[in-house]
């Protein structure tokens, strides 16, 4: 087990509910880390509608998902937080009063005293295509994510998509795999012009291969891949051969690992109450849409307001023995200074 990150909060989920706590944290001299399995910050805003507007954000009558991340991150620059990217909490144990040690997909290890899950309707999941006997390779063969470029140097790879995530990483990847075939059912992208532009003076110069079509079949034995079996538009089948297969079929989402964590469920939310925004288990709060209590509203300004308060509840499981003096930005010199505005 690698060495244990301590940290005062750790924060499941970097969407814009996840943002906002820091902030409300980091007022209140909390340190925080914050774990997404997205490869991104920014949550459903950043990944589902990065250019799509937001009309109801308080005083801002209108921005992007992407310019609403932008802009908080600007907000929680002064407190510094950490963030652990494509990666997902798998377990929570709690080993201490106020302590929990948590870990992740990716083998990092967190111990804090609080725990904020900010995860949204769950975590991003990927869409396993429809490949008779395609889970007999995840994990060798078979990866869904990239978290380490060297992971697949010198590697026969086959990349199949036509949207962002399966063009950037044909384009990054094609310099260090031994071959990159990139397949899709048509012959139109989904992706940034100009990545596909790229793409195909890859294929036009030999560097690469594009092939128009769907898997249908894996060839290979102990999870160790040597080729997939590909039916064109013509329904002509080939074999392409490979070792590794990339898959970018979108995303869904899911609870995940959170029920196995000894948090209550109810219809796959997390009840909390409205003081606090505290589930059953003290120290773990839910803010943001994965929460539910009568009343609740699925929008972002709840959302702040939830992060605002659990921030004060908090503060009194990481400081038990400081007294939490309420204040306002715009009047405390403290604040200020901490803002670094003063």
């Amino acid at each position: 087990m690698s060495e244990a990150i301590k940290t005062d909060v750790l924060i499941i989920g970097a969407g814009p509910c996840g943002l906002f706590a820091v902030f409300e944290l980091g007022l209140l001299d909390m340190r925080v880390h914050l774990v997404d399995i997205l490869d991104k910050i920014g949550g459903q805003c950043a990944e589902l509608y990065p250019e799509k507007p937001i009309y109801d954000i308080p005083g801002i009558p209108m921005v992007t998902g992407q310019g609403l991340t932008e802009a908080l991150m600007e907000q929680v620059k002064p407190f510094n937080p950490t963030f652990h990217l494509n990666e997902m909490v798998q377990t929570v144990e709690k080993i201490g009063d106020p302590l929990f040690r948590c870990t992740t997909d990716a083998g990092t290890v967190f111990e804090a005293k609080v725990l904020v899950i900010a995860a949204g309707g769950g975590s991003f999941q990927p869409k396993r295509p429809p490949v008779p006997g395609i889970e007999a390779y995840e994990g060798t063969s078979v990866f869904y994510a990239v978290r380490k470029m060297e992971q697949f140097r010198g590697k026969e790879l086959l990349i199949v998509g036509g949207g962002d995530s399966a063009l950037d990483w044909t384009l990054n990847l094609q310099p260090i795999a031994k071959r990159v075939t990139l397949l899709h059912r048509r012959d139109d992208f989904r992706a940034a012009p100009h990545s596909v532009e790229q793409m195909r003076k890859l294929v036009a110069e030999g560097k690469m291969d594009l092939k128009i079509g769907q898997v249908t079949g894996l060839d290979g034995e102990n999870g160790v891949l040597k080729g997939a079996q590909v039916k064109g538009n013509d329904g002509a089948m080939s074999t392409v051969s490979c070792d590794t297969i990339l898959p970018f079929f979108g995303l869904t989402m899911k609870i995940g690992p959170v029920a196995d964590w000894g948090v209550k469920l109810e219809n796959n939310l997390i009840p909390v109450g409205t003081e606090t925004f505290e589930t059953n288990v003290p120290g773990i709060f839910a803010i943001g849409d994965i929460n539910t209590y009568p009343g609740k509203l699925k929008l972002i300004l709840s959302g702040f307001h939830e992060g605002a308060l659990m921030a004060q509840k908090a503060s009194r499981y990481v400081f038990p023995d400081k007294r939490v003096v309420f204040q306002y930005t715009t009047s405390s010199s403290s604040l200020q200074k901490k803002l670094g505005v003063n």
